[in-house]
């Protein structure tokens, strides 16, 4: 049997999951690798067979998206070059973590796929999903649709959907409580994070940031370019983690036991969505709107926080489930 796997490479969390979904493939036949989008600072170990550009996101340093900077790496003669170059035909499974392209080459030729994706849990209305505007939500439909969906969400809310996939390396850590916050916030510049964390001394931040290329320390305040390693590391020994609206991170963090709090991205519908989901479970959100967060930072630091997930390991299980149902 031959699987092709596409994976979404903007953010950590859809290559994340692939280093644990691939190596399950692989009992399976011969597995190829596509990754498209240039944003990631998690690598698979997997040889990666078509790497694409894409339609990628840049993150900003403002809490948000970089509008300009993200305009600018959009090539669509490129997108449909590249959608036309995959030999889809000699696939007997084509499964896809959010990726455009392969999920519009197989749209426009008429070949089945697999949405096996956090981002495919949105098919379903009884997702938690905040009132936006329409177009946020075709953007998610249509950015790579499948003609079939497995989901991953915090709750399984439709019979589709799963638990998130949790790293084995997540699952196996030992963990502790060092007293120190772990915070990541990818859209966010230490330079604006640093004098806002300082005003909280009687803690001991260690922040993970895409924007500072060699560690520093400012008072209570470490910082660090993004390591997997040593974050994983920091998350498992830490009191609390602090980080933007993505699906993967809160859920490891959530599985440890660890206090969380979430600052979703602006006009990012997915991390709006995923913190709609977590205020649902009583979880602190830290809006784009709100005028001061170290209001609500010091409460969440000053404050305990009772919450228990339990995300089962059954990720084995769930694709043998899809290979044998979905592979020609």
């Amino acid at each position: 049997m031959k699987i092709l796997y596409a994976i979404q490479g903007t953010g950590n969390g859809h290559i994340s999951r692939a280093r644990e979904i691939v190596p399950l493939l692989q009992k399976y036949g011969d597995v190829d690798l596509l990754i498209s989008g240039t944003q990631a600072d998690v690598k698979l170990v997997q040889e990666v067979k078509y790497q694409l550009h894409g339609f990628s996101f840049v993150f900003g340093k403002k809490g948000g998206v970089n509008h300009y900077e993200t305009w600018k790496t959009m090539n669509l003669p490129r997108f449909v070059k590249d959608m036309r170059s995959i030999p889809l035909k000699d696939y007997n499974l084509i499964l896809n973590d959010f990726e455009p392209v392969t999920a519009w080459a197989c749209k426009t030729q008429g070949i089945e796929s697999v949405g096996l994706s956090h981002q495919a849990s949105f098919q379903s209305k009884r997702v938690p999903k905040p009132k936006s505007i329409d177009w946020a939500q075709l953007v998610m439909k249509y950015y790579a649709p499948a003609t079939h969906y497995v989901g991953f969400h915090f709750d399984r809310y439709d019979d589709f959907i799963y638990t998130p996939v949790i790293r084995a390396e997540i699952r196996n850590m030992q963990t502790s409580n060092l007293g120190h916050y772990t915070v990541y916030l990818p859209a966010i510049d230490d330079q604006y994070l640093v004098p806002l964390l300082k005003q909280i001394p009687q803690v001991q931040w260690q922040v993970f940031s895409k924007h500072c290329k060699q560690a520093y320390v400012n008072g209570n305040v470490d910082v660090r370019p993004v390591n997997n390693e040593l974050f994983n590391k920091s998350l498992a020994s830490c009191e609390g983690l602090f980080t933007g609206g993505g699906f993967e991170g809160p859920a490891e963090a959530l599985f440890m036991g660890k206090k969380l709090l979430v600052a979703p991205m602006r006009f990012q519908y997915e991390q709006q969505c995923n913190a709609y989901a977590l205020k649902q479970f009583g979880l602190p959100v830290v809006w784009g709107s709100n005028k001061s967060w170290l209001p609500i930072i010091k409460k969440w630091v000053e404050q305990p926080q009772e919450h228990q997930f339990h995300f089962p390991d059954e990720t084995a299980g769930l694709i043998d489930k899809v290979v044998k149902q979905f592979a020609r």
